[in-house]
């Protein structure tokens, strides 16, 4: 049985630590701004996208010209770009529906 667990606990590890991804945040105030700084410092994150981003933001990722409520054009650039994650910083994307629009496709996960 222990030797079960190790076998769990070094699965999950390794999955933790190589898991790589890109990333999609969504803002463009201080609180994008704060999330951009941290999420850059991830060993995890390969690319980090924000739309649409301001000007300190574009030192920690890439802004990218998409509107927090233009849901056809972030779901495309997910899949063009690969996202694997979205992160929504402010509420008005929420109150349109972008949860609800992006689950439907199934291209990544969202972080609210």
């Amino acid at each position: 049985m222990a030797h079960d667990l190790e076998k769990y606990a070094g699965w999950r590890r390794e999955y933790y630590f190589n898991n790589i991804m890109k990333i999609l945040l969504l803002g463009s105030g201080g609180r994008e701004h704060a999330l951009a700084w941290k999420m850059s410092q991830s060993t995890q994150c390969t690319g980090l996208f924000i739309a649409p981003g301001n000007a300190g933001t574009a030192q920690y990722g890439t802004n990218v010209n998409i509107a927090g409520t233009d849901f056809e054009t972030m779901k495309q650039f997910c899949i063009d770009n690969k996202i694997e994650l979205l992160v929504v910083g402010p509420e008005d994307p929420l109150v349109h529906g972008v949860y609800d629009f992006l689950r439907k496709t199934r291209r990544c996960s969202i972080f609210l």
